[in-house]
């Protein structure tokens, strides 16, 4: 079997979740003898299309005629499109009409965790089955590596003993940027670093003016690959996630892997596979957040880390690999049995 994995604009999409989503499916399907393409000329015998914009749909209702398998990946809700880019009231009507083609056409859907198969699945344009498979983690990519933090710390300048917190994420509301921000102004004498960007064109007025006001403890480098963010990854402190809305949040699945202390807002989205004080830690506001930033910096956390890193094991892109491939036989017999 050959597979195309299909994104409409992979360029806008490689520094965001979806962009990583692509290679671990890349991956995880090539580490189970799966060969796989980007290229949209090239022959393939099932497709996984991974964007949900009108030449997206065009293409499934082609390959549909065609009675190629075709898998649609549910990166995304109405949930969590909300408080996004600027003007995204304006632009949520055209989203919401494309998500709802999509999905209403669509044989099968693949989505990251249980929560967003529920918000699917009860979507009332959706008639086909929803079935959830994390994105993955590329586990063996965030084995500790000293060189890589020696990196992270040479980039920031960083002192020894100096205390770090990062966040990872585009510059939306949505992922809390804000309250990151706040949450810093509470503690002068420690850096937290947050990698992400975005056009400010781009950036509502709220998130530019809150990075405008930003405590001069918090640096902004952008958006940073490789070793430094790996490096970050695996030498900060602690990795401070307080998102309002996700379908999974692979940046999650990357602190859990790097063995890095993890608090994330208590949202639905975790409720079945994170838990509190057992392999994560989870503030409802700010005042928790605070609360619980000061317990993790200043206490034992190995029983909790090493919780986490078992639930990145358990999602390593050689095990999602096999999933994914159980789903798209399931995807071939509903394909041969349409009329």
């Amino acid at each position: 079997m050959k597979v195309l994995i299909y994104e409409q604009n992979a360029n806008m999409q490689k520094r965001s979740g979806i962009g990583r989503a692509l290679r671990h499916q890349k991956r995880a399907l090539e580490s189970n003898g799966i060969e796989t393409t980007f290229d949209k000329k090239d022959t393939y015998d099932l497709v996984h299309i991974n964007s949900s914009f009108k030449k997206s749909y065009k293409f499934m209702r082609q390959l549909q005629k065609k009675k190629i398998p075709v898998v649609v990946h549910g990166h995304s809700t109405y949930e969590d499109f909300r408080d996004s880019f600027r003007a995204w009231k304006l632009i949520e009507p055209w989203f919401d009409n494309n998500l709802t083609r999509l999905y209403k056409d669509a044989d099968y859907i693949i989505t990251p965790t249980n929560y967003s198969k529920h918000l699917i699945e009860n979507y009332p344009c959706t008639k086909c089955p929803v079935e959830a498979i994390s994105n993955g983690i590329m586990i063996e990519d965030y084995a500790f590596d000293q060189e890589k933090v020696n990196k992270y710390r040479k980039h920031f300048n960083l002192k020894e003993g100096e205390k770090v917190v990062i966040g990872i994420g585009l510059l939306f509301k949505r992922k809390g940027l804000h309250d990151f921000m706040e949450i810093a102004r509470s503690f002068p004498d420690i850096k937290f670093i947050w990698f992400g960007s975005l056009q400010k064109i781009l950036c509502t007025p709220f998130i530019n003016k809150a990075i405008r006001n930003k405590p001069s403890n918090v640096i902004m480098p952008g958006y940073i690959d490789g070793d430094v963010i790996k490096g970050a990854l695996q030498g900060a402190d602690l990795f401070l996630f307080p998102s309002y809305e996700e379908t999974e949040g692979i940046v999650v699945l990357e602190s859990l892997a790097s063995k890095t202390p993890l608090i994330v807002r208590d949202i639905p989205v975790y409720e079945d596979w994170l838990t509190d004080g057992v392999n994560c830690y989870k503030a409802k506001d700010n005042n928790e957040f605070i609360e619980k930033i000061k317990f993790v910096l200043n206490n034992d956390n190995s029983k909790v880390i090493e919780n986490g890193y078992k639930i990145a094991l358990a999602r390593d892109t050689k095990i999602i690999g096999k999933q994914l491939i159980e789903a798209y036989g399931r995807v071939i017999e509903i394909t041969k049995n349409k009329k």
